[in-house]
C-alpha cells in the first residue's frame, strides 16, 4: 500500500507522529503538502474530494480511504505496519495512550496560545506566561509520570510491552517537550529514567536514526506545537 500523508509544509506539528510510524515501518508513502504546496490540503478541507471530509490536517489517503486525527490514523496503520500487538486488548489500550498523549499535546499548544490560534504569541504573552507555569508545575508532571508507570508496567521498555506506534509517540513528545522547555524537563527528566531511555533507544532505531539524520526531519521552530520561548520555561 502506497500511502498519501497530507501537513502543512514547514513545521512538524501533529503529522510528525504519523510519519514517524511511516518511516519506523520503511512505508511508502508521499507528504504531499511537501510536494504540491499547501494548496492540496486547502482543496480538500474544501470539500473538492469525494468521501470523508476531514477537519484539519494531519490526515491521511490510503487508496480510497481517508482518515483523520492523529490517534485514529495510528490505530489504522499499526497493523499493516507492524506497531500494535495482535490481542484486541493492547490494541485498545495502544489507543488509550495516544488519545492521552494528544491530549497533552493540545495542553503544550494552549501553553504558547492560551487565548486564542488566530491571535499571534504577542498578543497574549502574558497569559501564556501563567498558563505555561501550571503547564510545568502540574500538568507535565501529572502527564509524564502516568507514562513512567506505562512503561514500567509494560516491562521497562515498551508501552505495550513491544515495539508500536505509542513508542515513537512518547519519543517525539519527550523531543519535543526538551525542546520546548529545557530548563523545566531537566528538573522533571530526574524522575522519568524509562522515558529518557526509552527516548535514546527510540532515536537509534535505523530507519529512525536515518530519518532523522535527513532533509525530511524538520527542525523545531516557533510555528509548530513545540515553541522555546525562554520566558515560558523554568525560571533561570
Amino acid at each position: 500500500m502506497h500511502y498519501e500523508l497530507y501537513y502543512w509544509t514547514g513545521i512538524q506539528g501533529r503529522g510528525e507522529f504519523v510519519r514517524l510510524a511511516l518511516e519506523d515501518a520503511g512505508a511508502s508513502y508521499d507528504d504531499v503538502a511537501r510536494i504540491q504546496g499547501d494548496d492540496a490540503i486547502v482543496r480538500f478541507l474544501d470539500g473538492a474530494h469525494e468521501g470523508a471530509l476531514p477537519f484539519a490536517p494531519p490526515f491521511l489517503k490510503a487508496g480510497r480511504l481517508v482518515i483523520a486525527q492523529v490517534a485514529n490514523i495510528l490505530q489504522y496503520l499499526g497493523p499493516p505496519l507492524g506497531l500494535v500487538p495482535d490481542s484486541e486488548s493492547r490494541r485498545l489500550y495502544a489507543h488509550q495512550l495516544q488519545l492521552t498523549i494528544s491530549d497533552l499535546v493540545a495542553e503544550v499548544h494552549d501553553a504558547h496560545h492560551p487565548i486564542a490560534s488566530n491571535l499571534y504569541y504577542e498578543d497574549q504573552r502574558v497569559e501564556a506566561q501563567r498558563r505555561a507555569a501550571a503547564l510545568r508545575e502540574t500538568r507535565l508532571p501529572k502527564f509524564l509520570d502516568y507514562f513512567e508507570q506505562v512503561l514500567e508496567r509494560g516491562g521497562g521498555l515498551h508501552a505495550v510491552r513491544e515495539h508500536s506506534y505509542v513508542d515513537l509517540s512518547l519519543f517525539q513528545l519527550m523531543a519535543g517537550l526538551e525542546y520546548a522547555f529545557p530548563r523545566a524537563m531537566q528538573r522533571l527528566e530526574r524522575q522519568l529514567p524509562l522515558l529518557c531511555a526509552l527516548r535514546q533507544r527510540v532515536a537509534v532505531r535505523p530507519r529512525i536514526a536515518a530519518y532523522l539524520d535527513s532533509s525530511r526531519r524538520l527542525p523545531f521552530n516557533e510555528n509548530g506545537i513545540f515553541r522555546h520561548y525562554p520566558e515560558l520555561d523554568d525560571p533561570r
